[in-house]
């Protein structure tokens, strides 16, 4: 018998895209794991309860390498190179630290003003009153900047870039994704040679050259022409390792930062003693960006886990071979770690929300994502003082995928931009 999608399980009158909180709560009161069907990827084990999804993120026996699948036969044309998420330890080791220290603290730190510079510049664009798409003209160009400039990636193809990263991340059909995955593969692999060309003759590696858009920098200083270079090492990576890391890095660097940024903002609108709340004490900014992950996390589930032998998950055997799809969103709001869970709380101290995952797959650009996002609030709010919501929120349309949810649009007012 086919197991059901989460739609089906819905309570009447309940869209899960729009809202699949009340469908996470049901099921959590019936036990925290379910045999459900995901459309385009078949029949998985749905983890829900928080201690559950946290202890089988660090179980080594749930693995990211899809060849651990009983049904694995190909990657159906819908992988670019190999990555981090597809990976484990040792591999998964070495990948994360040939990238690591770019997103520590302390890079993430020096990394603020040019974020801070990128946000003034996208709201000095923006008309002195009037009516725009907050994603688009905010929520999206700043993330997605500031990763291109940090990997060496030219303005002028971020447009391209973003339109096959919205197809793959919320893909209209499946072939419409393999279009766009042929396309980024495509470019990255021509990014990849011209930063390779750019090493091997002592100049630029891509117009703008390094993320400070310096066109005398040197080779390899951006990101993504430093992994080029390193590659030539005993321990870098291989060309499908490359392509992998570029698309791991682009497209995790700016999707994730763009549903936070907006998320968050249409939370705060949805709620104005919350929002007036941070407008009367802006200290309370970092605790409000927590919430904002805990309460809706632009990550609704971490990449799929495959079984290596027989495990035992919240009391379900899960059986050699099958997958498991670890909800991050339904274990932040788990009752059990988190009072009123569907109330949004700028105070709360949400310690424990997995909206970054845990174990050695935890997301490597929480540093960055959180700077981002506290930057880009903290600015709207300085500047645009009046700003308020020229859509009624249940009429916002919703983009959502096995992974990622965020708003499409977000069409906001104000009538002065300071």
């Amino acid at each position: 018998m086919r197991a059901a999608t989460l739609g089906d399980l819905a309570p009447a009158g309940t869209d899960v895209t729009l809202d699949p909180y009340p469908v996470y709560a049901a099921l959590r009161e019936e036990g925290p794991v379910h045999r459900i069907l995901v459309p385009e990827s078949g029949e998985t084990w749905l983890v829900l309860g928080r201690d559950e999804v946290r202890a089988a993120l660090t179980d080594p026996r749930l693995r990211n390498d899809i060849r651990h699948s009983s049904s694995w036969q190909d990657d159906g044309g819908h992988a670019i190179g190999l990555n981090m998420l597809q990976t484990d330890a040792p591999r998964h080791t070495r990948l994360r630290a040939l990238v690591a220290r770019e997103f520590t603290a302390g890079r993430v730190q020096a990394l603020r003003p040019r974020v801070r510079q990128i946000a003034d510049a996208l709201l000095d664009a923006l008309p002195r009153s009037g009516t725009v798409d907050l994603v688009a003209a905010y929520a999206l160009p700043l993330p997605l900047t500031v990763i291109c400039e940090l990997l060496g990636v030219p303005a002028a193809d971020q447009q391209d870039f973003r339109t096959w990263s919205n197809e793959i991340v919320a893909p209209a059909s499946p072939e419409a994704a393999g279009a766009a995955v042929a396309e980024m593969t495509g470019y990255f692999a021509a990014l990849i040679r011209r930063k390779g060309g750019a090493a091997a003759g002592g100049a630029a590696g891509a117009p703008g050259g390094g993320p400070s858009g310096d066109p005398g920098a040197a080779p390899g200083a951006d990101l993504m022409g430093a992994l080029v270079t390193a590659s030539a090492r005993e321990d870098g990576l291989s060309a499908e390792e490359l392509l992998g890391m570029a698309f791991l890095l682009l497209v995790a660097g700016h999707e994730t930062t763009v549903n936070l940024i907006s998320g968050g903002l249409l939370n705060l609108l949805r709620h104005p003693d919350q929002l007036a709340a941070l407008r009367a004490d802006p200290g309370l900014l970092d605790g409000a960006v927590e919430e904002m992950l805990r309460y809706e996390g632009p990550v609704t589930a971490a990449a799929f886990r495959f079984a290596a032998e027989p495990v035992e998950i919240g009391g379900t055997l899960v059986p050699a071979g099958d997958s498991v799809m670890l909800s991050l969103a339904a274990a932040s709001r788990d009752p059990r770690h988190f009072p009123d869970p569907d109330r949004f709380d700028i105070r709360r101290a949400p310690r424990g929300h997995l909206a970054f995952g845990h174990g050695i797959h935890h997301c490597l650009g929480a540093p960055l994502a959180r700077a981002e996002g506290s930057i880009a609030l903290a600015t709207l709010l300085r500047r645009l003082p009046d700003l308020g919501l020229a859509a009624a929120p249940d009429s916002l349309a919703w983009r959502s995928g096995t992974m990622l949810r965020g708003v499409a649009a977000l069409p906001v007012r104000w009538t002065e931009r300071g």
